[in-house]
């Protein structure tokens, strides 16, 4: 729904118009607050497989690792908005666009990275960059492309991606996997906030309107966080001793080649990049009612690699565009690109405050978990949503039960590869890359014809 108080009809449409200041900045922080929860996400699921998050012995210094991280990822998230919405000659579609970190490569990251402490970090972080250098090159042939990628794979990989980190919720929502194997995990103490994050956002999503319903998910934990504070989960200890400034730190961890995070990063640059291209299109038809332009399209994914390489650089994990933006575009109906800076701006300046992340993780895993619950679930049904879209004659069967069944399997029984070579073994473990794989490969070479 559209307000003609904010401008006319054509201004709306115009990405270059700008509102009045006094509905500028509640418009752009309303989009900032539409991905906050699940741009910091990640930083603490990495953070806990390495082993430096909650539960770890790094609680006694308050987190510093896990804390720098979720900086990095809310200071390169609105760097990466401004190259979008700003640009910076080639780079930047222009649009309205706002950047924030992928979910999309946890199932590659977290093997990577698992129990190694801070030490896992340092080939993280260098394979984050030289993805987002790839990233930044596939802008220059991304449409060439688009042909190997149809609704059936990208369905495939998106439904792998869900599938592949329910689990982490259900963890996290239960108490951890620092918990796992004492009484506490899975008690009524540990569910009891997680249910009431998805009910609350459950209610907020289907019953309220406007920015309630937007922000439905970051609500829901405000009001998990508020129950369990009250069941004396909540801790304040370490907040104080957050510095109320900070700067970025080049490979904070060191510099290491990891041949496997290398690949998997460039591989999934290229899921992220078809994502990318439809959420450029879905804002341009959405709030402009046209198609995107080339130039658009190629700028979008400059900007996403560019960000990215940036944020490895720093200790910040991959940029992509936020999908649930596109959404927030067409029921606003507002297409100005300012209103997004705004949002990067404010970005920005929270995340040259470690404050703002220490204030972050003093939220409980458990009401996290009755977050990501929501987040991870909705990730594997925009996978099915995708699948609806396919003709499912024999061929496509064929391919779809193939790849999950192989993805899938290897990812729950990980020991199946054993023998292979560490390298290996973090590839084809996450799932995701040989379900992807296959079902690319499988769709080129299988004939139409099947039937």
């Amino acid at each position: 729904m559209t307000d003609s108080s904010i401008g006319t009809a054509e201004q709306l449409r115009d990405p270059n118009y700008t509102p009045p200041l006094a509905k500028a900045i509640p418009l752009g922080i309303q989009h900032v607050l539409a991905m906050f929860v699940s741009n910091v996400t990640p930083a603490i699921i990495i953070a806990g497989a390495a082993g430096i998050g909650f539960g770890s012995d790094q609680g006694a210094l308050g987190f510093p690792d896990m804390t720098y991280m979720i900086q990095m990822s809310i200071l390169f998230a609105g760097l990466a908005t401004l190259l979008q919405t700003i640009g910076m000659g080639p780079v930047g579609a222009r649009l309205p666009i706002v950047q924030g970190t992928s979910f999309a490569f946890l199932p590659v990251m977290i093997p990577a990275v698992a129990g190694l402490g801070t030490a896992g970090l340092s080939g993280l972080m260098v394979g984050v960059a030289l993805g987002g250098v790839f990233h930044f090159f596939l802008g220059t042939f991304i449409g060439r492309i688009r042909f190997a990628l149809p609704p059936l794979v990208t369905g495939l990989i998106v439904l792998m991606i869900g599938l592949a980190l329910v689990k982490v919720g259900i963890q996290y929502a239960a108490g951890g996997v620092p918990m796992m194997g004492k009484p506490a995990f899975g008690s009524m103490a540990m569910w009891g906030p997680a249910l009431v994050v998805i009910i609350a956002t459950l209610g907020l999503k289907f019953f309220t309107k406007g920015m309630m319903s937007v922000a439905a998910v970051l609500v829901g934990i405000i009001i998990g966080y508020i129950v369990a504070y009250f069941m004396g989960q909540v801790s304040f200890a370490n907040v104080g001793k957050a510095a109320l400034f900070a700067a970025p730190i080049p490979f904070k961890w060191g510099i290491e080649f990891n041949g496997a995070i290398i690949i998997g990063m460039c591989f999934m640059a290229v899921i992220s990049a078809i994502e990318t291209v439809g959420d450029v299109s879905g804002i341009t038809k959405g709030g402009a009612g046209r198609e995107a332009t080339d130039k658009e399209i190629t700028g979008a994914t400059y900007a996403d690699g560019l960000g990215t390489a940036v944020a490895g650089i720093f200790g910040g994990l991959p940029n992509t565009s936020f999908s649930q933006n596109v959404g927030l575009i067409s029921m606003t109906g507002l297409m100005s690109r300012h209103v997004v800076t705004i949002g990067a701006i404010f970005l920005i300046v929270c995340g040259f405050i470690p404050m703002v992340g220490a204030i972050i993780r003093t939220v409980p895993i458990n009401v996290l978990g009755g977050g990501v619950i929501v987040m991870f679930g909705m990730v594997a049904a925009a996978g099915i949503n995708m699948l609806s879209e396919v003709n499912w004659n024999k061929r496509n069967m064929v391919i779809f039960a193939v790849s999950l069944s192989i993805g899938l399997g290897l990812q729950l029984v990980p020991e199946a590869l054993q023998h292979l070579p560490k390298t290996g073994q973090i590839l084809l473990t996450s799932g995701l890359l040989p379900a992807a794989a296959l079902a690319i490969i499988l769709n080129l070479v299988l004939p139409q014809d099947l039937d």
